[in-house]
C-alpha cells in the first residue's frame, strides 16, 4: 500500500469521525456523577463490624491440617491404646488441646473465639453496670414521683380549705349579703315609720326630731345599699362584671 492510500484512509477516517453532520453528544446533566473512583464515605460514619463474620473469616485463614495428619505422640502408641483413644472422647478433648502435641490451626481458632468470648464477656459486664444504674434510676424516680403524689394531694387539700373560707367573699355570697342587707334596711325603715304613725298621741318635739334623725340616717343607709345592688344588676361594679 502507496503512502498516498494511506494518507486517504486516514483523512477519510478523521473526516467520518468529525462529521459536523452528526450532532455532539449531549453534555451530562447537572447531579449525575461522573465517571472516576468511587466517593469517600460521609464522616462519622463508622462500619458495623459482625463478630461472626470476624470469626468466619479469621477461620478461613487458618491453614487446617493435611489428610493423614496425627498428633506426634499418637505415632508411638500401641494398638491398645489406640484402641482405647478411639473410645474415650474426654481423651480425645485432651490430646487436642495439648499445645505440644495438637495441631497450629487448634490453639489458633480456640484463641479467635476466645477473643470473641472475651469482647461478649466485657459488652456483658457493661450491660450488668448500666442495669444497675437504670434500676437505681428507676428506684430514685419511684420515690420522687410518690412524693409528688402527696405533694399534689396536700395541694388539692389546700385549695379546697382555701375555697371553702373565701366561699363567703365569693360574688354569689357578696351579692346576696348585699340583697339582704338593702331588703333588711328598708323593712328598718317602714317599721320605724309605722311605729311612729301608729302612736296617736301628741309626741313632744324632742320625740320628733329623734324619729326625724333615725328616719333620716335609716333611709340614707339603705338608699345607698339600693343603689350599690342596682349598680350591681346593671354591671356596674368593677371586678365583678
Amino acid at each position: 500500500m502507496s503512502s498516498t492510500d494511506s494518507s486517504s484512509q486516514y483523512y477519510n477516517s478523521s473526516f467520518q469521525q468529525y462529521d459536523s453532520s452528526t450532532p455532539p453528544p449531549p453534555p451530562p446533566k447537572p447531579g449525575t456523577p461522573s465517571r472516576g473512583p468511587p466517593l469517600p464515605p460521609p464522616p462519622n460514619t463508622q462500619p458495623q463490624l459482625n463478630p461472626t463474620n470476624a470469626y468466619a473469616n479469621t477461620q478461613s485463614q487458618i491453614a487446617l491440617p493435611g489428610l493423614g495428619w496425627l498428633p506426634s505422640i499418637v505415632q508411638d502408641l500401641s494398638t491398645n491404646d489406640l484402641k482405647r483413644l478411639l473410645e474415650d472422647p474426654d481423651l480425645q478433648a485432651t490430646l487436642l488441646n495439648d499445645h505440644e502435641n495438637t495441631h497450629p490451626s487448634i490453639p489458633a481458632s480456640q484463641d479467635a473465639l476466645r477473643r470473641i468470648l472475651d469482647s461478649n464477656l466485657q459488652m456483658a459486664s457493661s450491660l450488668q453496670q448500666v442495669e444497675s444504674r437504670l434500676a437505681h434510676q428507676r428506684q430514685a424516680t419511684q420515690s420522687r414521683l410518690i412524693a409528688l403524689r402527696a405533694l399534689e394531694q396536700q395541694h388539692k387539700s389546700k385549695i379546697v380549705e382555701t375555697e371553702d373560707t373565701l366561699k363567703g367573699f365569693s360574688p354569689m355570697a357578696l351579692y346576696q349579703r348585699l340583697s339582704a342587707s338593702a331588703q333588711e334596711q328598708d323593712a328598718l325603715v317602714k317599721g320605724i315609720e309605722d311605729s311612729f304613725l301608729d302612736d296617736g298621741a301628741l309626741a313632744p318635739d324632742r320625740e320628733v326630731q329623734e324619729f326625724v334623725r333615725r328616719l333620716r340616717d335609716a333611709k340614707r343607709v339603705a338608699f345607698l345599699r339600693n343603689q350599690r345592688k342596682e349598680r350591681w344588676d346593671e354591671g356596674r361594679v368593677g371586678g365583678w362584671r
